[in-house]
């Protein structure tokens, strides 16, 4: 029996990378595989209907899935009414980190179950943060500006405006995960302290890399704070006024997990007042950044549109990790990141 799977790829990772990673996973089971491709990130992700982060609409992924058993997918929308217009679906594959293009209390009822692809951009996300960091400690951001309006700034070796080495400085890591965990190996290849602040890692997970103290220890020790938390009640604003003003004077800040995570008004003055002498930043409180935001104008920030995630490596992965479920399911085999695996049983 040939089984029908929708590959609804976006222009990160194409719907032709899904197809060959389920044809691949599947070990020559017969697949009917159709292809969508959604407009991301030409047309930037939000939401739809109650998930919070998908592509596309409802009509166009119900037209989509008619007679599909699988699907495969980053962005595509998997709603209740999208559920109750598709009696076929049985299983749900995002290539995200986590199910937030999917209501997953509502395919739970439907019967379908929803896998995820976590870790699929550890490395990529690692790299840059570390690439932001080092900028915002070099001045790279200002410094490169001003170049390329054919400003020669000798004034930028002066002391006052030098940056800071990451070898010897004490370098604070909030959360410990796939990211945070690569990121700080590499700060201690480069010779940085490293501190971290994650209630939920394990001891020896930090045996030889990292030091765990509290958030107050970490923001009064630390040059560098670099934000890797999921974004939940307990983080969300969770560096605002109070904790930037516990930070060393001159300190740098770096946020590639969620613009949630930060009070950014209060980041914008500690880097007009000199609290901080650098910032990089990928996530924003609104994206796309609206031109009137004075994160444009603020000295020392360094700014990317939210790229961290995005490498060539990690389309093949996600694709791959997700196309692993797809073919678990069709050979009868646990699946290995299923948010609601009571369905299946």
């Amino acid at each position: 029996m040939t089984t029908p799977v929708l590959a609804a790829g976006n222009h990160f990772i194409r719907p032709s990378l899904f197809t060959e990673a389920v044809r691949k996973a599947a070990g020559g089971l017969p697949l009917k595989v159709r292809e969508h491709q959604f407009p991301w990130p030409h047309t930037p992700f939000g939401p739809v209907a109650e998930v919070i982060e998908a592509s596309g609409t409802e009509d166009e992924m119900i037209d989509a899935l008619q007679g599909i058993e699988i699907c495969v997918t980053e962005h595509g929308p998997l709603t209740e009414r999208i559920l109750a217009h598709c009696p076929d679906l049985k299983l749900f594959c995002t290539s995200r980190g986590g199910p937030v293009n999917a209501n997953v209390e509502a395919a739970t009822r439907h019967g379908v179950a929803v896998c995820y692809a976590p870790g699929r951009n550890a490395t990529a996300t690692a790299e840059h943060t570390l690439t932001l960091m080092l900028a915002a400690a070099r001045g790279v951001g200002d410094t490169h500006t001003d170049l390329r309006r054919g400003v020669w700034r000798g004034d930028y070796y002066d002391y006052d405006n030098c940056g800071i080495e990451i070898d010897g400085a004490t370098v604070g890591l909030i959360g410990f995960g796939a990211i945070g965990s690569r990121v700080a190996k590499v700060l201690v290849a480069m010779g940085a302290e490293v501190l971290v602040h994650d209630p939920y890692v394990r001891p020896e997970a930090l045996a030889g890399i990292a030091e765990q103290v509290s958030l107050d220890a970490l923001l009064r020790r630390s040059r560098i704070v670099s934000l890797h938390a999921r974004v939940t009640e307990e983080t969300t604003g969770m560096i605002g006024r109070a904790q930037l003003a516990a930070m060393p004077r001159g300190s740098v800040l770096v946020n590639c997990a969620r613009g949630a995570l930060l009070d950014y008004d209060a980041v914008c003055d500690a880097l007009e007042d000199g609290r901080l002498s650098g910032a990089g930043f990928d996530v924003f409180p609104e994206e796309p950044l609206p031109a009137g935001s004075r994160l444009l104008t603020a000295p020392g920030a360094v700014l990317t549109p939210h790229i961290a995630g995005g490498s060539q490596q990690v389309a093949h992965k996600a694709a791959h990790l997700a196309a692993a479920e797809v073919g678990r399911y069709l050979r009868g085999e646990p699946l290995v990141h299923c948010a609601n695996p009571e369905v299946l049983r």
